[in-house]
C-alpha cells in the first residue's frame, strides 16, 4: 500500500481542471490524508494549458512532489508537457476522444471520458468520470467523494448529485475493465482526523479578522485577490467593510485614512501594485500612521508572470520608498504562520506607528494544503500608545504633541475627535504638533526620532533552524521554499551529506544576530530563492552578516516552485566537487 501519492490532472483552462483537482484534494483531506496542492495556470480566463498537482500522504509535506504517479489528461498537450514528470511505470489516464499517445516509460490507459460523461448527462462531467477511474486505481470507495459532491451540487437538486455519482461509477467501471494488477496503487488508510484545507490567502484573511481588522481597501490583482474575495463574504458579518478601489494608490491612501480614523485597516496587493503604493507608504511613515500591507509576490517585472511563482519583491519592500522611513517586514512560510503574522502585523503597526508589510509568494498564497486547526489564542490585540480617553490640558488652545520627541521614537497617538488631542497632520516635515517645519535642526531631530523606532523592535521567531545543528552545510530559505528545503535536507542525509535548514521568517529589522548564530562554524551556505539576482544573499552583505563559510546561490526564476530534488542535486553536485 502507498503511504504517499502524487496525482496530477491537466487540460485546457476553463474545462474543469481546477474543479477536478479541488474535488479530489478536498475529498481525501476529509479522510485524514495530508494534502499539498499546487495549481499551474495561465493568465487568461479560458484556454492555455493548466494543471493541478496534488500530493497525498500520511505525514505532512509543504512542497509538491518531484514526480507524478497518476496523470489525468484531458488533451494531448497535457501528456506532451507532463509525461516526463510521470515516474517509470506510472499511469496516464487519457480521454480516448483525442486518440492519445504517450512515452514508453508510462502505462497509458485510454478511456472515453467525454463519451461516458455525455451518456450521464453532460460532457462537463468528464471530471467526475476521471475521478471515478482514479478511485479504482487507488482502492478508494466512491463514497469518499459523496460529501464533496453533495456540497457542490445539492443546490441544484438531488437528481444532479446522483447524476454526478453515476458519472463517477462509470469511470470506475471503465478502467476496471482495462487495468492490470500492476497498475493498482492502493492507498494506505489515513487516520480520519479532520483538519483544515486552505491556502495562504485564506489564512491571511482569517488572521486579519481575528486581529480586529474591520476595513480592507484593495484593487484586484493576481495572486492577492483571493484575500479580498474571502473577506467580501466575511467582513460584513463582523461589522466591517471591504472596498474595491479604482487603483492601488487609492487603496493605500484609503487604508491610511481608515487607520488614522482608529480602525484597523489593511490592503493587499502584488508586485505591480506595491510599486504604485510606494509614495503613499512613505506618507504612512512620515505621518506615523499604522498601516498593514500584504504583498503576494509573483513573476515580474511589469505584468510579468501574473500566475507564476517568484520571490523578487524583497528589495522593493525594504527600500522601495523614496526617502527613509521605519518599516517592518514579515515573511511567513506556512498557512499557520500567515494567520499568526496578521495578528502580529497589526500589533507591530500600532506599537511602532509605522507600515508593516507581510510578504508571501504565489506558491504560499495559492497552494491549498492540509492545515492544523488555527488557534485564536495565538492572536491578541495590542494598540500600543494609542490614547482612548480625553487628554487633560491646562490651556484649551494647547495643541497635542502628536510627534513628541521620545527616547524610543514612539509618540502618543490620539484618534480624531479626542478632546485635547488637536494637532496637524501633513506629509511635509513637521514639528511635534504637526506644524510644517523645514528647519535643519527640526529635520535632524524628527528624522532621528522616526528611525529610532526600529532600534526597539524585537521580533520573536525571526529565524528557525531545522536538521542537524552540527552540520557544516546550511540551506537558507524564505517564504514557501520552507517545505522543499525540509525535504532537500532529508534527501541529502540519505546521500551522506549532513545539512541544516535555516529559514527567515522576519525580514526587517534584518535578523543579523540570529543568522550569525545559525551560520557559526558552518563551511558552506546555500541561499535558495526564487529570483534571478539573489536578493536575500545581497541582503546578507548589505546588513554585514558575518559568515565564516562560503556563500552560494541556488536560484530559480522560471515561474515554477522549487522541487526538493532540484535543491538537493545542486547542493550534492557542488559538495561532491569540493570533497573531491
Amino acid at each position: 500500500m502507498l503511504t504517499e501519492l502524487s496525482w496530477k490532472v491537466g487540460g485546457q483552462q476553463g474545462e474543469g481542471v481546477e474543479s477536478t483537482g479541488e474535488t479530489f484534494a478536498v475529498a481525501l483531506n476529509r479522510q485524514g490524508y495530508y494534502i499539498y496542492s499546487f495549481r499551474h495556470f495561465s493568465s487568461r480566463i479560458k484556454g492555455g494549458h493548466s494543471n493541478d498537482k496534488v500530493r497525498v500522504s500520511l505525514i505532512p509535506h509543504r512542497a509538491i512532489a518531484s514526480y507524478t504517479d497518476i496523470l489525468l489528461a484531458f488533451d494531448q498537450e497535457t501528456i506532451d508537457l507532463n509525461a516526463s514528470d510521470v515516474r517509470e511505470g506510472g499511469i496516464v489516464i487519457a480521454d480516448a476522444k483525442f486518440k492519445p499517445t504517450a512515452p514508453q516509460h508510462v502505462q497509458l490507459v485510454s478511456i472515453p471520458l467525454t463519451q461516458l460523461a455525455e451518456e450521464n448527462g453532460s460532457a462537463i462531467m468528464k471530471n467526475m468520470v476521471s475521478l471515478g477511474a482514479s478511485c479504482y486505481l487507488l482502492g478508494l470507495s466512491l463514497d469518499v467523494f459523496r460529501s464533496v459532491i453533495e456540497e457542490k451540487f445539492s443546490r441544484k437538486g438531488a437528481a444532479v448529485v446522483e447524476q454526478n455519482m453515476r458519472a463517477l461509477q462509470s469511470g470506475y467501471d471503465a478502467i476496471k475493465e482495462q487495468a492490470t494488477p500492476d497498475m493498482l496503487m492502493p492507498l494506505a488508510p489515513a487516520d480520519g482526523v479532520p483538519r483544515l484545507f486552505m491556502m495562504g490567502n485564506d489564512a491571511l484573511g482569517l488572521g486579519a479578522l481575528a486581529a480586529g481588522a474591520r476595513v480592507m481597501a484593495a484593487y484586484p490583482i493576481t495572486p492577492a485577490s483571493d484575500v479580498m474575495e474571502y473577506l467580501i463574504k466575511k467582513m460584513p458579518k463582523v461589522g466591517g467593510a471591504v472596498v474595491q478601489t479604482e487603483d492601488e494608490i487609492a487603496a493605500m491612501t484609503m487604508t491610511i485614512g481608515a487607520n488614522y480614523g482608529g480602525a484597523r485597516a489593511f490592503t493587499c496587493t502584488s508586485g505591480p501594485g506595491l510599486a504604485l503604493m510606494m509614495e503613499a507608504i512613505g506618507l504612512s511613515g512620515m505621518t506615523e500612521t499604522p498601516t498593514v500591507i500584504i504583498d503576494t509576490q509573483r513573476g515580474g517585472p511589469s505584468t510579468g508572470l501574473p500566475t507564476k511563482q517568484e520571490q523578487s519583491d524583497f528589495l522593493a519592500a525594504l527600500f522601495g520608498t523614496h526617502g527613509e522611513i521605519p518599516k517592518i517586514v514579515l515573511t511567513p512560510a506556512t498557512p499557520e504562520e500567515c494567520f499568526q503574522a496578521m495578528g502580529e502585523a497589526f500589533n507591530l503597526a500600532e506599537q511602532y506607528q509605522c507600515p508593516v508589510i507581510v510578504m508571501t509568494d504565489l506558491q504560499l498564497s495559492l497552494s491549498k494544503q492540509t492545515t492544523e486547526p488555527l488557534k485564536l489564542s495565538d492572536i491578541s490585540i495590542q494598540r500600543g500608545s494609542t490614547l482612548m480617553n480625553e487628554i487633560p490640558s491646562e490651556n484649551i488652545h494647547d495643541q497635542f504633541k502628536r510627534y513628541e520627541l521620545t527616547a524610543n521614537g514612539v509618540s502618543p497617538r490620539v484618534l480624531p475627535g479626542t478632546k485635547g488631542g488637536l494637532h496637524h497632520v501633513t506629509g511635509v516635515e513637521h514639528s511635534e504638533i504637526g506644524r510644517p517645519n523645514e528647519t535643519s535642526l527640526n529635520r535632524q531631530k524628527m528624522m532621528e526620532k522616526r528611525m529610532r523606532k526600529l532600534q526597539g523592535v524585537e521580533l520573536n521567531h525571526s529565524v528557525s533552524c531545522h536538521g542537524n545543528p552540527n552540520a557544516k552545510t546550511v540551506l537558507l530559505g524564505i517564504g514557501s521554499n520552507f517545505g522543499a528545503l525540509e525535504e532537500a535536507v532529508e534527501i541529502l542525509e540519505k546521500q551522506g551529506i549532513s545539512a541544516t535548514h535555516v529559514h527567515i521568517h522576519k525580514l526587517l529589522p534584518f535578523p543579523v544576530q540570529a543568522l550569525q548564530e545559525a551560520f557559526a562554524h558552518k563551511e558552506e551556505i546555500f541561499v535558495v530563492e526564487n529570483n534571478a539576482t539573489g536578493q536575500i544573499r545581497h541582503l546578507l552583505g548589505f546588513f554585514n552578516v558575518s559568515t565564516n563559510g562560503a556563500l552560494h546561490s541556488i536560484l530559480k526564476f522560471d515561474g515554477s516552485p522549487f522541487l526538493p530534488k532540484e535543491i538537493a542535486e545542486e547542493v550534492a553536485r557542488k559538495v561532491s566537487v569540493w570533497q573531491a
